[in-house]
Parts: structure tokens; sequence; C-alpha cells
């Protein structure tokens, strides 16, 4: 009896230190097979590439900008009415529209000034043909500003230096179109001035700001590479257009129209070799698709006022942008409906195993549950992936040509930047795969975990976009795991733009790689705690 019940125990007990014996190698080989050889899962994948694909190219192409060059010159469309893009020193897209009041400057010198005062007024809207234009209100855009500035040309895109006062945030020093450093606060006005000063010495030009011009602190100083002994230099005056962002339930909306800003200056100082001619006065950078600025100046004895609309700043995409412009990222917002698909796919591929009780095979396989839990995920993360940089790559390679086509601008971007949109978008859609088996093997019940997921990464944006106040949009989109769409950007949060800095627009809280980091968190906690959970629980 004793012999008989050992010899009957002994295959049981060497078949379990077998199965216990199982490498990591062949339990992701036992998951992939299992995963292609359910029709529906791979379907499931196929189509959410497609998704991804079809949705974003058919967004890029959905789209028409029109222009004319004059009242009785035909009317344009698509790329003819793009204007030429001014290029920066750093090799990026900028506006760079202004009123410039200057004189040539020769060799080294400086030009000192006080600020008075800074009034603008805007319009809500444009004025129809064969209708009164809408009335003007008085009022500041944060960003209008107006100052002092060294330009090496009026050529738009040159490179320059410029302190200035600004609408809401104090003085500034800003160069070379994406460099800004804050002087000052406070707004100018006639009981409390600011002192501007610029100096040069070579390519170095100096930023200084004063309360009284007897007290002086550097601001900043900026390195302008290759300036000529002969630059422009003077006043001048620049404000965005007026802009007021709604948001809904059912989406948001801008309310904006062109708008003025005026400088008053006194105490002019000039050293250095400056001719002894009259102040010259020019709109730089005005083009078809942007109405000629009202801006000027007037001078009366030593006191100047000066006018302008526009901005010298990077260009980037939004309702305020001087130039219709989009993104290499545009192509694939197609990700969130194809993202739907793979969550499904992705929770299905650990709860069918509950619902239809296949479980405790799996787990008599492989009595490691954890290493059951990594294969899992493993094989869905890299499915996931793959399918989602073969779409990527599709939607981005078919969807720029026709952002182009209908008159948009794609911002330049490095080639590393580009590669890390396409393969992030893609590291995005297996990270939230990941997500997803974690989740669904927490909960075991396909519904509720593709509805956890998506409330989790869908939900936060869609918010964000459309209900929130961008304050507290600005967190849902820091502490959630939609941050890691931030991947997705490519062109970097100036502060120094007017422009809604929200997801609607492309331009996320967080840096590509801290977004992304917050939803390998997330992602990385469910696994931890699925892992748990699994070794707890029967089976």
């Amino acid at each position: 009896m004793t012999s008989g019940s050992i010899a009957t125990e002994r295959p049981d007990v060497s078949r379990s230190r077998a199965a216990a014996r199982v490498g990591f190698g062949p339990a992701i080989r036992s998951e992939w097979v299992k995963f292609r050889s359910v029709r529906g899962w791979i379907i499931g994948m196929i189509v959410a590439g497609l998704l991804v694909l079809l949705t974003g190219v058919f967004l890029a192409g959905n789209g028409s900008i029109g222009c004319q060059n004059g009242p009785n010159s035909p009317a344009l469309t698509g790329k003819a009415c793009l204007p030429p893009v001014p290029i920066g020193p750093g090799g990026e897209a900028v506006s760079d529209s202004f009123y410039f009041v200057h004189q040539p400057l020769v060799g080294n010198g400086s030009i000192t000034i006080r600020v008075t005062a800074l009034t603008g007024i805007y319009t809500q809207g444009l004025a129809q043909v064969g209708q009164a234009p809408p009335p003007a209100h008085k009022g500041l855009e944060p960003w209008a500003k107006a100052g002092i500035i060294i330009k090496a040309s009026t050529r738009p895109g040159s490179a320059y230096a410029a302190m200035m006062v600004t609408g809401s945030h104090g003085v500034r020093m800003q160069y070379d179109y994406t460099s800004d450093v804050a002087g000052l606060p406070g707004l100018a006005s006639a009981a409390s001035p600011r002192w501007l000063r610029l100096t040069r010495s070579g390519d170095t030009i100096a930023g200084y700001d004063s309360a009284d011009g007897r007290h002086w602190a550097l601001v900043g100083t900026a390195h302008l590479t290759g300036l000529s002994r002969a630059v422009q230099a003077g006043m001048f005056a620049a404000t965005p257009p007026y802009n007021k962002a709604t948001t809904s339930l059912f989406g948001g909306s801008d309310q904006g129209g062109p708008a003025l800003a005026t400088g008053s200056f006194d105490n002019l100082g000039l050293r250095g070799n400056w001719p002894a001619g009259a102040w010259s006065g020019v709109n730089i950078g005005t083009n078809k698709l942007t109405p000629r600025s009202p801006g000027g100046f007037r001078r009366a004895g030593s006191a100047f006022a000066v006018s302008g609309s526009g901005d010298i700043a990077p260009l980037a995409p939004g309702p305020l942008s001087p130039i219709p412009s989009t993104t290499v990222e545009e192509p694939l917002a197609g990700v969130f409906v194809g993202l739907i698909a793979v969550v499904v796919v992705a929770a299905m591929f650990f709860t069918v195993e509950y619902r239809r009780g296949l479980i405790r095979v799996t787990l008599a396989a492989t009595p490691h549950r954890g290493r059951v839990l990594a294969a899992k995920a493993i094989v869905i993360g890299s499915v996931a992936f793959i399918t989602g940089l073969a779409a990527s790559i599709l939607a981005v390679w078919l969807g720029l040509p026709k952002e182009r086509n209908v008159g948009e601008y794609v911002l330049p971007v490095s080639t590393f930047t580009e590669v890390r949109v396409i393969v992030g978008t893609a590291a995005f859609v297996a990270v939230a795969a990941v997500l997803a088996v974690a989740i669904g093997a927490i909960l075991r019940r396909s519904a509720a975990a593709v509805t956890t997921v998506i409330g989790l990464i869908v939900l936060p944006f869609l918010l964000s976009v459309t209900v929130l106040p961008v304050s507290v949009a600005d967190w849902v989109l820091r502490i959630t795991p939609a941050a890691g769409l931030a991947i997705q950007q490519s062109i970097p949060n100036y502060p120094q733009l007017s422009t809604n800095a929200s997801a609607a627009a492309g331009v996320y809280p967080l840096t590509p790689w801290a977004g992304f980091a917050v939803l390998c968190l997330y992602a990385v906690a469910a696994l931890a705690m699925a892992a748990v959970l699994l070794r707890r629980r029967d089976a």
C-alpha cells in the first residue's frame, strides 16, 4: 500500500517540479500562442491600427484655407495662400512682426530709454466686407510689448535682442525668439516708469533695467553669433491678437480679433556711432494672410509714441498663430480611437481566462503567477507597440502631405524629435495595453477593466480640452495616465507665447519624457498590485 502510494505520488511531484522549472521564455511563447490562436484578438489589433491611420489621414486632409491678394484678385486656396515663413537663428519657424522705429548702429554702442506707459486696444472679430468694423475696446494682451531692440537687419527671422515692458509679465529681455529672461515686475506708468538699456560689444548684447534711471540691474546677456558691424536699433511695439477661449461640454471655441499696442517713451539716450538723421519707421513681417498693421510712431520733442501689432516669438500652432501651421504629430490624432480597440483586446487577454475557467490550466502549467502576468504583459505590449508603430509611420507619411496641400505650414523639427514622436506614440499605446492587462488581472471583468483604463487615459484628456478650466486641466494632465500623451509634443511649450497652452493645441504641462514617465508609473503600480492579488487569490 505504502509503496504503491509512493509510486503514484512521485509522478505528480515530478510534474509539479517540472512545471515550477518552466522558464520565462516558454511562458512568453505559450502566451504568444494563445494570442495568435484567437482570431478576434488579431482582428482587433488590425482594426486598432487602421483606426489610427485612417482617422489621422482623414483629419489631416479635412480642411481648407483660402486667401486673396487684393479686392480684385482671384481667390486662392491651399499652398498658394501660404506666405514665406521666417526661420530664426536656431532653425525654428518664427513670428517676426512688429513696428520698428530704427536707425543704424555701427560698431559698439548703447541705447537707453524710459517707458512711461503701455496701452492697447483690440476688437472682437474682423471687419466684414460692406460692414462697419467691430467696435474697439481698451485693453492689453498679456504679452503685448514695447521697448528697445538691436536687430541684425530688418529681414524677418534675423537675430535680435530686446528689452521691453509687457502687458502682464513685467520687464523682459528676449532674444533670438526662444530666450526669455524676467526683469522688474509690474506695468510701466507715469508714476512708476521703467528704464531700459541695451549695450552692444561685438556679438554680445547686454540688457539692463532700472526703476529710477540711476540704479541699474543686469537682466541678461545674449550672444548673437555672426552679428555684422552695422545693425539696426531703436524702439518697437507689438501685440498678439486678442483671444478669448471658452470651453463647453461639446468642445472649445476661440473669439479673437486684431490688437494694437502703444508704448510711450522719453529720455532717449544714445552712445556710439549713430547717424544724425531722422528716425525711420517700418512694419516688419506683414504678409498676405496678415492684414497690414496700423502701426506707426509720433514724435514730440524728446518723447515718442510707437504703436504696433504682431509678435516676436517662436511660431506655434493654435488660434493665435499668424500663419496656419501644424505639427508632425497632428496626423496621429487618431491614436485615441485606436487606443480603445487596443485596450479592449489587452483587457480580454487576461479576463477571458477567468470567464472561461482557463486560468487554472495556465497556472498549473506555470505555477509562478508573477511570471504568467509578466509574460502576458510582454506579449500584449509587444503586439501593441508593433501595431502602433506601423500605424504611426503610415499616418505621418500619408497625413503630412495632405496638410501641406490644404495650405498648412508644418513646423520644422529635428529628425530625432520626429522619431521620438512616432516611436513615442507606439510606446504610449504599448504601455496603455500593459496597463489594461494589469487592470484586467485585478478586476477579472472585461467591461470593468476597459471602462477603468479608458476612464484613466481618454476621459481626462477629453475633459481637459472641453470642460475643465485651464488651471484644472493643467493638473489633470500632470497626475493622470493621460500625461503620457506629452510624448507626442514636438514643439516646446514656450512661456512667452500668447497661446492657449492646452492639450487641444498639442501643448502639455509636462515635458514629453516626464509625461510618459507618469503613464509608466501607473502601469508599474498596476502590475505590482496585480501580482500581489494573483498570489493571494484563488484561481
